[in-house]
């Protein structure tokens, strides 16, 4: 069954998704949501997870106010969070939710088969057998197949001696197990708190010589501007001129996106790991195999020396990868026209693709408006302005 049934759809229902169909709906476009709400931050992250971003910054953006996590958690009677607290993943999903309910309450639970361009726009196949005929597409799919497992252990993935961070969501399973976390960020060493918290036997490898934590609340007067993401004039200009992160060069844009605002954790990490969870800094890991029921690592330190590990498990808390080629939904023949930044779509100023009525948000916008498009909060700058643009869109072909 093919029927056209919305100017614009959206894939993905997480923060990304839902703040542009909230935006959207705000200006009178007939948009139609697939996804689950909140999804891979229920599955994909850890019991006891807490967000990195302060209370102010782990929000969704709405076309009217009243719909901030304080809002959330005044009307459902929870506590309500200021200033440095800490905010719970499980609260943060709650909220979410809540805002899906109130804003977009007909987010559509099925999954998006596939996207092809044709001569009107895009066809749209989804799980339940339905195909839209649809102008716009706008992909908010969030951090799916981006998950990245270096080489060395990517061959170990299939026998279950390796996995992503985020493919867990109960690190409780690996009570009493030796597991290895390898990586140097907030995943990786939040990962190791909560695995030895849970009663693993854990150890963090990491190729850096040394643990960074951000720095911890402090006294004003500040001598540098404070943002959602930290405080710094270059956090200033990544988050108050996003805008005009495009008009970089590409290669500084690049390196901006990648080394912006990471590898750290959390102030309030470094007492859960220091002289706690033991680490081997310093350590590049080359080869992996199994080894009896476990995993032997070979790994050479900064000065070339190489060291055999034997441990249960690998935990790769390494990050994600942007790349077009993993949004698979997409049609070959659509994913070959899309000019790309890297892995990235190249963007107009509007959040739209090469390909006229296709939009990316999220992380996939970041090569084009920066590491601001990793966090939640980037939601106030990149719902609205993506929503005028389609509105505009939708203006001019009437």
């Amino acid at each position: 069954m093919s029927r056209t049934t919305a100017s614009v759809v959206v894939i993905g229902a997480g923060p990304y998704g839902l703040s542009t169909a909230a935006h959207l709906k705000g200006r009178g476009l007939n948009v139609r949501v697939f996804g689950s709400p909140m999804a891979s931050w229920d599955r994909n992250m850890p019991k006891g997870m807490l967000l990195k971003s302060p209370p102010s910054a782990s929000m969704l953006s709405a076309p009217d106010p009243g719909f901030t996590l304080e809002g959330y958690c005044r009307h459902a009677g929870e506590p309500v969070l200021g200033g440095h607290d800490t905010v719970p993943v499980e609260l943060f999903v709650r909220y979410g939710r809540w805002f899906a309910e109130q804003l977009v309450p007909e987010v559509e639970d099925v999954r998006v088969l596939g996207v092809a361009r044709q001569s009107d726009g895009f066809r749209v196949k989804l799980s339940s057998g339905e195909e839209v005929r649809v102008p716009a597409v706008v992909v908010a799919s969030g951090m799916d197949g981006f998950a990245h497992v270096p080489g060395a252990l990517a061959p170990l993935v299939a026998d279950g001696l390796v996995s992503h961070a985020s493919h867990h969501r109960d690190l409780g399973v690996f009570a009493g197990r030796e597991v290895v976390v390898a990586g140097s960020g907030q995943s990786a060493q939040e990962s190791a708190a909560l695995l030895h918290e849970a009663g693993a036997e854990v150890r963090l490898l990491a190729r850096t010589t040394e643990l960074v934590f951000g720095a911890g609340p402090t006294p004003p007067p500040h001598w540098q501007p404070d943002t959602p993401l930290g405080r710094s004039w270059g956090l200033y200009g990544v988050v108050h001129h996003a805008a005009a992160f495009r008009c970089l060069p590409r290669e500084v844009r690049l390196k901006l996106v990648r080394r912006a605002l990471g590898p750290f954790g959390a102030w309030w990490l470094k007492p859960r790991l220091d002289g706690v969870v033991p680490t081997l800094l310093g350590r590049r890991i080359t080869g992996a195999r199994a080894c009896g029921d476990g995993i032997e690592l070979t790994t050479r330190d900064v000065r070339g020396r190489a060291h055999i590990l034997r441990t249960g498990h690998v935990l790769a808390a390494t990050g994600y990868r942007v790349r077009l080629d993993a949004v698979d939904f997409l049609d070959p023949a659509l994913r070959a026209r899309l000019a790309r930044t890297a892995g990235y779509p190249r963007l107009d100023a509007g959040f739209g693709s090469s390909v006229p009525g296709l939009y990316f948000t999220g992380i996939q916008a970041a090569a084009t408006f920066g590491p601001l498009m990793r966090f939640t909060c980037g939601t106030a700058f990149a719902a609205p302005r993506l929503a005028a643009a389609l509105a505009a869109r939708e203006g001019e072909g009437r």
